[in-house]
C-alpha cells in the first residue's frame, strides 16, 4: 500500500485504479451470506449466474477501467471526456458479456466504477468527477431501454444513473458511514461489508428488486434489512433471527438487491482509494 506522501509524487495509474476497481467487484462476489445474491452458498435470487461467473466477469471488466482511468487523464473537455467513457463502457460490457454467455452480471457496476475509475485518475474528488461526467448524456448511448431504465419510468426513480449523478449519496451517507462504524467496534471486514450493503439495502430503491418484486417487493426488502440493523446487525442472535427473515424473502421471491450489490463495489473501491491516501469523496 502506498503512504499519502509517495502519492503527492507517484500517483495511481490506470492499471492500479483498474486493480482496485475488479478488487472490489471479486470481494462484493465474495461476500457471504448476502440475501439474495450470488456468493458462495450458492445462486441466491439467481438462475443464470453463479460465483464463478461472477469472477470471469469481473476480470473480464480490467481493460474497461483502466481505459477509463486513461481517459480522464488525456486532457479532454468534459463532454469528449463522457463519449469516450460510452465507448469504453460498451466495449466492456461487450467483453463481459462475452465470458457470461449473454448475462447481465455487472452492468451496474461498470457504469459506476468506470465513473468513479476517471474520477480517481484525476486525483480529486473521484465522486465529484463521476457526479459531473454522469450528468452529460452520452451522445452514442444505447436506443433500447434496459431493465433498469423500464423501471425507473414506471416508478419515477432514479436507478443508477440518478444515483451516480447526484454524487452516490446512498454510498457516502449510507455505506461508508456503516462500514467504518462497524470496523470502529470491533467487527471483522465480512461483517463490517456486510452491514454497508444492509445499509444500502434498507434505504435504496433499488431497480434490480422493483423489476422483480414491485414497490410491495422493495419496501419488504427495505424493511427487513432495516429491521436487522435495528438488532444490532447478524453480531447479535435478533438480528440473525430477521436475517434470515430476510435471506428467506429474497430467496422465495426471487429478489436480487442487485442495485445494492453495485454500490457495496464501489463502496469498497472508495474505502481503498481512502486507504491508499486519496480523498474520494466528502460527505
Amino acid at each position: 500500500m502506498r503512504t499519502s506522501s509517495s502519492l503527492a509524487t507517484a500517483p495511481l495509474t490506470s492499471i492500479e485504479i483498474a486493480d482496485m476497481a475488479v478488487a472490489a467487484l471479486h470481494a462484493e462476489a465474495d461476500l457471504t451470506p448476502k440475501p439474495g445474491l450470488v456468493d458462495q452458498r450458492g445462486r441466491g435470487a439467481h438462475t443464470d449466474m453463479d460465483l464463478a461467473v461472477l469472477h470471469a466477469s469481473a476480470d473480464s471488466l480490467h481493460l474497461a477501467f483502466a481505459e477509463c482511468a486513461s481517459a480522464a487523464t488525456q486532457s479532454l473537455a468534459d463532454d469528449e471526456l463522457r463519449a469516450r467513457l460510452g465507448e469504453i463502457g460498451r466495449a466492456g460490457e461487450r467483453d463481459m458479456l462475452a465470458v457470461t454467455g449473454g448475462v447481465n452480471t455487472h452492468r451496474g457496476a461498470l457504469w459506476a466504477l468506470g465513473l468513479l475509475s476517471a474520477g480517481a485518475a484525476l486525483g480529486a474528488d473521484a465522486v465529484a468527477v463521476a457526479a459531473r461526467l454522469a450528468a452529460i448524456p452520452d451522445p452514442h448511448g444505447p436506443s433500447t431501454a434496459s431493465h433498469g431504465a423500464r423501471v425507473r419510468q414506471r416508478y419515477g426513480v432514479s436507478g443508477a444513473t440518478g444515483e451516480a449523478q447526484a454524487g452516490f449519496p446512498h454510498v457516502r451517507l449510507h455505506a461508508l458511514p456503516a462500514l467504518r462504524a462497524s470496523r470502529r467496534s470491533g467487527a471483522d471486514e465480512g461483517t463490517a461489508r456486510l452491514t454497508a450493503l444492509l445499509a444500502l439495502m434498507a434505504t435504496l430503491e433499488d431497480t434490480c428488486v422493483l423489476h422483480r418484486g414491485g414497490p410491495d417487493g422493495l419496501s419488504a426488502v427495505q424493511a427487513g434489512a432495516r429491521a436487522v440493523l435495528d438488532a444490532g446487525g447478524i453480531g447479535t442472535p435478533e438480528g440473525r433471527h430477521h436475517f434470515t427473515a430476510l435471506d428467506e424473502l429474497c430467496l422465495s421471491g426471487r429478489l436480487s438487491p442487485g442495485g445494492s450489490g453495485d454500490l457495496l463495489s464501489a463502496t469498497v473501491f472508495l474505502d481503498a482509494l481512502d486507504a491508499e491516501g486519496l480523498t474520494p469523496c466528502r460527505p
